[in-house]
């Protein structure tokens, strides 16, 4: 799949959530006049929790929103794409928070009580101005249907908006969570999103949000690869206003369970888009290592493999180089008996006891399509783990060696 061409995305119905409203506009950051500013507001204060980069250049807004998520509740979050505000000194973080001061006063709220982030070029000063002065416009488009234009307004180099919604009864009660997400590039397994937000209508509080959230993005977006590059402002945020009228979802209660298999289930179908749309991807790679010593090896693993580029310019080539997985396990520091494994190719098997199988035309033949699943079996031990990356082609080259002009 070349860069210019958008993925078959399945068109999301009623994607809102009660008690959420959401507007995107074109503020001026972006040179193509494409819409770069977004607003996500609770009509009340909403509990919230974060999970943040662990990348040590922090960008500005997450070096405030690291401190203002620790209350646990928050109105909203207001998002610029175009413009990282990130290795910009006392100065970002100045224009971040003048930024969330704009609409806080806006809407007579206290200081602290919106959220901020950003995306886009590193290293260049935020303008501030044409946000502020695009504050009106921006409550003014605020409505129940406008996350779908916020979520336009996040992208950057994304090829189509990311938008998921999942419905179940909990509590008696019809509980909606709704998710966007933007990404393309720079997506590593160490909170990988750069930018995700959650609404939902539950009522459940800031602790086992959290807990929810950490659990959804360690099986989604800490399981994709694109590049292997993790971004100063990878930011994963959820909301919720209790809209839905039902009574407390507590941690470890069966209702939980219920509300934490929903989210995981809107934040992987957000993560697989990402690696769908990753720069320049061809190929959807589906990576399912068993038999490992340990949840951490088989982690370790997988990873290696998928960030390889020699594995990944391979799958782009349509070759069934299995040698180069099998060199890729070799070094990943796990342990591992080369004449215990077996690999196999959208269930051709290429390796068997660390041997090649003869089934190289076979296996040619079936990596000719966009999804390939690569099956490792290490035969070592009982753990295992998943985890999803792209091949890398001449387009990734070509759209990160001209990003900034």
């Amino acid at each position: 799949m070349a860069k210019n061409e958008v993925p078959t995305v399945a068109p999301v119905k009623n994607f809102k959530v009660p008690g959420f409203k959401a507007s995107g506009i074109s503020c001026g950051i972006k040179k193509t006049g494409r819409k770069d500013l977004a607003l996500i507001l609770s009509d009340t204060p909403a509990e919230c929790a974060a999970v943040f980069t662990a990348n040590k250049v922090k960008a500005a807004p997450v070096l405030i929103d690291i401190i203002r998520v620790k209350k646990g509740v928050t109105r909203g979050v207001i998002v610029n794409s175009g413009n990282a505000n990130a290795c910009t000194g006392t100065n970002g973080l100045l224009a971040a928070k003048r930024m969330t001061s704009a609409v806080e006063k806006s809407l007579g709220l206290k200081t602290g009580e919106i959220l901020v982030s950003s995306t886009g070029v590193i290293g260049v000063p935020l303008p501030v101005e044409k946000v502020e002065k695009a504050i009106p416009e921006l409550l003014k488009n605020l409505d129940n249907n406008g996350l779908h234009s916020a979520t336009e307004a996040i992208m950057t180099t994304d090829a189509y908006p990311k938008k998921a919604v999942a419905r179940a009864r909990i509590n008696g009660k019809t509980v909606t969570i709704a998710g966007m997400a933007k990404g393309a590039g720079m997506i590593c397994p160490n909170m990988a999103t750069l930018l995700s937000y959650f609404m939902t209508d539950a009522n459940i509080k800031s602790p086992a949000l959290n807990k929810a959230l950490k659990t959804a993005i360690d099986a989604s977006f800490n399981s994709i690869i694109v590049d292997n590059d993790a971004s100063t402002n990878d930011t994963a945020m959820i909301f919720a206003n209790g809209a839905c009228n039902g009574a407390e979802i507590k941690a470890n209660t069966p209702e939980f369970a219920a509300f934490s298999r929903i989210l995981n289930d809107v934040s992987l179908k957000l993560a697989h888009m990402i690696v769908r749309d990753g720069e320049g991807a061809t190929r959807f790679i589906e990576i399912d290592l068993t038999g490992a010593a340990s949840l951490q090896e088989a982690k370790r693993g997988a990873r290696t493999v998928a960030e390889s580029q020699l594995v990944k310019t391979a799958f782009f080539g349509g070759d069934p180089n299995w040698g180069r997985i099998l060199a890729a396990l070799g070094r990943a520091g796990i342990k591992i008996k080369e004449e215990k494994v077996s690999i196999s190719f959208n269930g051709v098997p290429v390796v068997k006891n660390g041997l090649d199988t003869g089934n190289e035309d076979r296996a040619a033949k079936a990596l000719k399509t966009h999804d390939v699943k690569v099956k490792i079996e290490l035969n070592i031990g009982k753990h295992s783990t998943r985890l999803w990356t792209t091949d890398l082609s001449y387009e990734y080259v070509k759209i990160n060696s001209a990003y900034r002009t």
